[in-house]
């Protein structure tokens, strides 16, 4: 079995073209931009489903986030992408294609930067997350969660992603 740095990624540029390929750990050390997804799951009460991810994740360990997802293999499409990463991490197969919502380049200065699309998909299946992604996690009502935000400690590109969600939301 490969490690997660094996994995090969698409590298692109300022406009989401790709220039080459590269393995996920060369990448981060690098400072490569690639491309990620980031999946809202919500069950049938509404609820977002938040984790804390492992303390061996790559990027971000120990970090809460409101989102599933990752980064999107060479080649694969971002639609994909999501689902395969929903699914994986949320320990369930036969969800519903997640919804797309909006795309942006995050990028926070200090070598992490990544073309993130943002989808939505309602899960009504049991969860059983991937011990290797998800330390802990819970189905929290929106209220909840964004009395957490200053509390906990994110993930900076989730909580760029949650703020835009949030935004188009608002804006109908």
């Amino acid at each position: 079995m490969t490690s997660p740095a094996d994995e090969i990624l698409d590298i692109v540029d300022e406009n989401d073209q790709v220039l080459g390929q590269s393995p996920r750990g060369a990448a981060y050390a690098r400072g490569l931009r690639h491309r990620c997804v980031f999946v809202e799951a919500r069950d049938a009460q509404g609820r977002l489903f938040v984790h804390r991810r492992t303390p061996t994740k790559l990027v971000f360990p120990s970090r809460y986030d409101m989102f599933v997802g990752g980064v999107v293999g060479a080649g694969e499409s971002y639609d994909d992408a999501a689902l395969r990463e929903a699914e994986e991490e949320l320990g369930v197969s036969g969800l519903p294609r997640p919804r797309f919502r909006l795309k942006f380049l995050y990028d926070d200065g200090s070598g992490h930067s990544w073309w993130s699309a943002v989808y939505e998909v309602r899960c009504e299946l049991p969860v059983d997350p991937q011990a290797e992604e998800v330390a802990w996690y819970g189905f929290l009502p929106e209220a909840e969660v964004e009395r957490r935000l200053a509390q906990w400690d994110w993930v900076p590109d989730g909580l760029a992603a949650y703020e835009r969600l949030k935004a188009l939301r608002a804006a109908g």
